[in-house]
């Protein structure tokens, strides 16, 4: 028999993950089946690109995985029986339960509405292709001055407000953040950052706590209401809660717990990577929840998973930062660097290399997805010939 592998969604972690165990095992003793909603991989870094109006690459999931032996099943995941080893799907075809021997966990997050009142009913969102496209279509109703708010002032929503402000000159975009403007940053990237919002003409409200989104704007604890015809929300992401329908050790926040090697600490024939993972990196800190995390991450899971398979030693690292990229339109951007444990350095560059350099990284993490071990030799090794079926294999883990 065959040892099933399933990885459970294909974004960043996941699509990696199935790749680089195509590469480290052979497929005479193992079936890698890649489900996901989309039958396509999705560039989510992009995804205020592709708001904004901006067209992206299509990579079908299939042509993705030609050649390689991974099974790309194109539905959606309803639940996880953690201890039957079981998952329930649902697709154009119906309902179906796959088994597993060893799963992967990468079903990612979604958008965070904190529990403020009027986000479903009102707000839009980056948070999947589908939801950037709607914004897309809104975006293009709107008569020259209308008005877009983007809620929140991370990363995402940095992002999303100088892509609009700069793809619709012609629309008045501001940004609502509940601290202060990229305070996170180092002084010298904060400084960038409003000198290109003032250019775009981006309008921007510090300390606004946001209690509330309606149909013509939002209402603030602080500053009062914020009229917008566009409300963009971007206030943060929160994992899927099929973990924590599991009995699968689950965060508070229900991030799948892991170990060193993404496997999980209560289940070790679960692994879990990307946002829907709690792993520890450097310095004792919590990964945080992004692309620069995802695949050094499928790194891991899919080194240690095919080590323990195939009776050889189990790499373990510590996963760490090297630097924090935002793309501030098409012709500008930051670099902050930071250390291993994601604290901000004195060195930044900005403009235009900057903008490059986040340019070539986000190409880079697309193209990871083709070539998980970056082409560097690798060789598809058997499985003992002793492991036999599952339950005797996962024994030995």
């Amino acid at each position: 028999m065959k040892h099933r592998i399933v990885v459970l969604g294909a974004g960043y972690a996941g699509a990696v993950t199935a790749g680089r165990l195509a590469r480290r095992l052979h497929r005479d003793d193992v079936e890698i089946t890649l489900v996901n909603g989309d039958p396509e991989f999705v560039e989510r870094v992009r995804l205020h690109q592709l708001a904004s109006g901006q067209d992206l690459p299509r990579r079908p999931l299939r042509d993705v995985y030609a050649g390689t032996g991974v099974r790309v099943r194109p539905a959606w995941v309803t639940a996880v029986d953690a201890d039957r080893k079981t998952v329930d799907l649902t697709s154009e075809h119906g309902a179906e339960t796959l088994g597993y021997d060893t799963l992967v966990y990468a079903l990612g997050s979604t958008v965070d509405d904190h529990g403020v009142p009027g986000v479903a009913e009102y707000a839009h969102h980056v948070a999947g292709k589908q939801d950037a496209l709607r914004l897309r279509a809104r975006l293009g109703e709107l008569e020259p001055g209308g008005t877009v708010l983007v809620a929140g002032g991370g990363l995402t929503g940095i992002e999303a407000a100088a892509e609009i402000a700069e793809a619709h000159p012609d629309l008045k975009v501001a940004i609502a953040a509940r601290g202060g403007l990229g305070d996170w940053l180092g002084d010298k990237a904060r400084r960038h950052l409003r000198g290109v919002f003032d250019r775009l003409g981006i309008t921007v409200h510090e300390r606004a706590d946001i209690t509330r989104v309606e149909a013509d704007g939002v209402v603030t604890g602080a500053a009062g209401e914020i009229p917008a015809q566009v409300t963009v929300w971007t206030a943060g992401f929160t994992v899927h809660p099929i973990a924590a329908a599991t009995t699968l050790e689950v965060s508070d926040t229900g991030r799948i717990v892991v170990d060193g090697t993404m496997r999980s600490v209560s289940h070790p024939d679960v692994y879990a990577v990307g946002d829907a993972a709690l792993a520890e990196g450097a310095g004792g800190r919590p990964l945080r929840m992004s692309c620069a995390t995802a695949t050094p991450m499928a790194w891991q899971a899919a080194d240690a998973l095919a080590a323990r398979l195939t009776g050889r030693r189990v790499p373990e690292t510590v996963i760490g930062y090297a630097a924090q990229c935002m793309s501030l339109g098409r012709r500008d951007g930051i670099l902050q660097r930071v250390t291993h444990d994601d604290q901000v350095t004195s060195t930044v560059i900005t403009g235009r290399t900057g903008a490059r350099i986040k340019e070539f990284i986000c190409a880079v993490a697309a193209w990871s997805v083709s070539h998980p071990t970056l082409m560097l030799p690798s060789r598809r090794r058997h499985l003992p010939a002793t492991a036999g079926a599952a339950e005797p294999r996962l024994a030995t883990l």
